[in-house]
């Protein structure tokens, strides 16, 4: 007989009896977040294709599709393999790729599902081209223009310019528009400050679609976008597709941010954790460290003790390999060891990262398991 670990979770569980850490999906909050950006974007007449690395979910890309999504976007190309094969009709590659081993694989999609990729230089189009005509499929390329994030993308027309006749070139490429994304303007904390970033993304993306358009070249779709800059995004009349991603589920650094106009998202997606160790005054451990959360964003801000008594406030303070380091509220000089099996709920403070580190979602309504969806792209980063 094989030895294998039990599920975490099982159908009809409450939280008590779920295997912690576990990735817990809140649904009422999920389910409210999809509908009301697809709400939204469609309230301003712009296509709303999500981003999928930050759920790496074909159920989940199923129900945002579902709920007025085109498509949706993936970071890497093995990352779409996933929802190519669930049938998934329109994915875009949004980043750029260099290499056999990443053509071949673009090529491959590209024979399952209508496939758009991003290029900023000429080798990247020229190889591609070749390729997809060989394979006898064909792909939509879509320039990327630098914004503002200054990591991917052109920065003068002229070079724009040049990609487009050179993806004219090949009859198995189809220019598709450009991207323009700015990733950094995401997370910046003023409401204000970050309406006026977006703001000049839309004009350096405006400049260049009238450097095309110009030359008589038709630009069908201008996509970006992010949660942080969705509000702006879609009323700036310039981009037509948005990728927002982190939206469904909420964390901790967009938790923090200023929102006006357009609601936050709710908070759908937690860890649940189990205090496995209290011997100092103080000081309790629980059982999910780096391996559990990512915390390129910073520690979890917020721990919620899941308990019918009074329990003190705990802070996530520090993360090792396996443990989570947590301050008890006033110290606690006696009766530390009482919090020992008291479960919480932390809000990762980046989900995308923190998804990867997972097999599935528990999801969960009023309190009792309904579902368990696979993380069927965890660490497909190729």
């Amino acid at each position: 007989m094989t030895l294998v670990a039990p599920p975490a979770a099982r159908l009809g569980a409450t939280l008590a009896e779920i295997g912690t850490p576990s990735l817990l999906i809140e649904l009422d909050a999920f389910e409210a977040n999809v509908r009301g950006m697809a709400e939204f974007t469609a309230s301003c007449g712009v296509a709303l294709r999500p981003h999928a690395k930050a759920h790496k979910s074909v159920k989940i890309a199923r129900r945002q599709i579902a709920a007025g999504a085109v498509g949706v976007c993936c970071q890497k190309l093995s990352e779409a393999y996933p929802f190519a094969a669930a049938g998934i009709e329109s994915i875009h590659v949004s980043n750029e790729f260099v290499g056999a081993d990443k053509v071949a694989m673009a090529v491959e999609l590209a024979a399952h599902t209508r496939l758009s990729v991003c290029v900023d230089s000429l080798p990247q189009v020229a190889v591609l081209g070749v390729a997809a005509a060989e394979a006898g499929v064909r792909i939509d390329v879509l320039p990327e223009i630098d914004v503002g994030q200054r990591r991917c993308g052109v920065t003068r027309s002229d070079d724009l310019l040049r990609l487009v006749d050179a993806i004219a070139q090949h009859a198995a490429l189809r220019f598709g528009g450009i991207q323009a994304y700015h990733g950094g303007a995401q997370h910046i904390a003023s409401w204000q400050a970050r309406g006026e970033a977006a703001k000049l993304a839309a004009q350096r993306a405006s400049e260049f679609v009238s450097a095309l358009r110009a030359r008589g070249v038709d630009v069908p779709v201008v996509t970006g976008g992010g949660t942080g800059t969705v509000e702006f995004d879609a009323r700036s009349g310039i981009y037509t597709e948005l990728q927002p991603g982190s939206y469904v589920f909420g964390d901790g650094d967009y938790g923090s941010i200023e929102w006006a106009a357009f609601d936050r998202p709710r908070q759908s997606l937690f860890i649940l954790s189990t205090i496995m160790s209290a011997t100092r005054p103080g000081i309790a451990v629980c059982d999910v460290g780096l391996k559990g959360l990512a915390v390129d964003s910073g520690l979890p801000r917020e721990v919620t003790a899941l308990s019918r008594v009074e329990t003190p406030e705990l802070a996530y303070a520090g993360a090792n390999d396996e443990h989570g380091m947590l301050d008890v509220a006033g110290g606690l000089e006696r009766g530390t060891e009482s919090l020992i099996g008291q479960r919480m709920l932390i809000v990762p403070g980046h989900c995308d990262p923190t998804v990867n580190l997972y097999d599935e979602f528990v999801c969960v309504r009023a309190a009792q398991v309904e579902a368990l969806w696979k993380v069927d792209a965890r660490g497909l980063s190729r």
